[in-house]
């Protein structure tokens, strides 16, 4: 195996705490979460405790003043553990950052301190029933009216949704622009004409509340917008590349997690008078998973570096959710035929990773969309005269 050059003796030391903190507080009772269709508030307090919310948050505005790195140790050990429920990267790493590039000193002050300390949980604000890979079309509507916005429409799949405290909202300020349209608010859940549907019911990831969203003449105050009005498309592809970056993150943890379960199960199975893993075909298969998993694990830590240095792209965004998303696929699918029958049993953690992996080649961008960016960018269209 390379090893990992990315992480310091500190990183470590946040790791150790991180994994402790995940079989502690997480693992064991994370099937009756599955059960409930939710987390209990008290994780994110505990959570927020520790430092492990708003990692990069700066220390003015109530963060550790950490890196990407450390926000790159709580997904991958929490994706290791298969701990799904938890969605402190989307409050951390996909809502956060919007406030700290794009807030107001007061909304910084405001909300920021109560996100780190787990005292207020986020939410991300974008799907439709229409669709959600399309931002430029989302049809939920905010007209101004004197100092308010009159917000009317729907969002769907929203992760968090019921127990959020603050959605970062995308609608549209203008409906007759698309991308210059679209602008992001900050709306308390509790705002009149905000109604929380019921919770969906999922495949996989049982343990995150998953919402439809409803506004009715809901009225957001103008100083709860983000940046400029009509400035909210451009802010959200800012941040994009992080998202589906996390999901890259989240899906080669996963992949080596998986390969550790299935060979350690593959060594003490026994069949036909020896065990599952002296068998060629157990050995071919699970060698070729490993050269891979490991070639995209280096791929990701290469992918990690470039973000830190501000180089990393939308395109290489896509391409790094586009590989790594469909090898976790293949991945929970191959190990868990070595499982057999008790592949297919929930109790087994390859039967959840399975079903929670089939969600991460649609959220974030589904696997189409990735590869129409990547497409775009080595075969540019040309328009041609009629």
């Amino acid at each position: 195996m390379i090893p990992r050059t990315l992480f310091s003796a500190e990183h470590e030391l946040f790791r150790d705490a991180v994994r402790r903190f995940v079989q502690e507080q997480v693992t064991p009772f994370h099937g009756q979460w599955e059960k409930d269709g939710q987390i209990p508030r008290e994780l994110w307090r505990k959570a927020g405790e520790l430092g492990m919310l708003c990692c990069n948050v700066p220390e003015a505005y109530g963060g550790v003043g950490g890196s990407f790195l450390h926000s790159t140790i709580l997904i991958e050990e929490f994706a290791r553990a298969g701990a799904t429920g938890p969605t402190f990267a989307t409050h951390s790493d996909m809502v956060a950052p919007y406030i700290v590039d794009f807030g107001t000193e007061e909304q910084k002050k405001k909300w920021l301190p109560k996100m780190a300390s787990g005292e207020v949980v986020t939410a991300l604000g974008l799907s439709e029933p229409s669709g959600g890979s399309d931002l430029q079309s989302m049809r939920t509507q905010a007209l101004r009216d004197g100092e308010d916005y009159v917000v009317n429409g729907q969002k769907v799949f929203i992760t968090t949704g019921h127990t959020a405290d603050l959605l970062m909202l995308a609608c549209k300020t203008d409906p007759h622009a698309r991308g210059k349209g679209v602008s992001l608010l900050l709306v308390e859940t509790n705002t009149p004409g905000f109604t929380k549907g019921k919770k969906l019911e999922k495949m996989g990831c049982k343990a995150q509340d998953t919402a439809e969203l409803f506004f009715s003449d809901m009225r957001v105050p103008v100083a709860n917008r983000l940046g400029d009005e009509g400035g909210g498309f451009a802010m959200l592809m800012t941040q994009l590349a992080q998202e589906r970056l996390i999901q890259a993150i989240r899906a080669v943890a996963s992949c080596e997690a998986a390969l550790e379960w299935t060979i350690d199960y593959v060594k003490d199975r026994k069949m036909f008078g020896q065990t599952l893993a002296d068998f060629q075909n157990t050995r071919f298969k699970l060698a070729s998973l490993s050269a891979e998993v490991q070639a995209q694990r280096i791929y990701v830590d290469r992918c990690i570096e470039m973000h830190l240095q501000g180089q990393f792209d939308a395109v290489d965004a896509a391409c790094a959710k586009l590989l790594t998303t469909e090898l976790q696929g293949k991945v929970m699918d191959e190990c868990l035929q070595f499982f057999g029958g008790w592949g297919y049993m929930l109790e087994y953690p390859i039967a959840r990773a399975f079903v929670d992996a089939r969600m991460t080649r649609l959220g974030g961008g589904a696997a189409e969309v990735m590869r129409q960016i990547i497409a775009n960018s080595i075969l540019p269209r040309v328009k041609r005269p009629i």
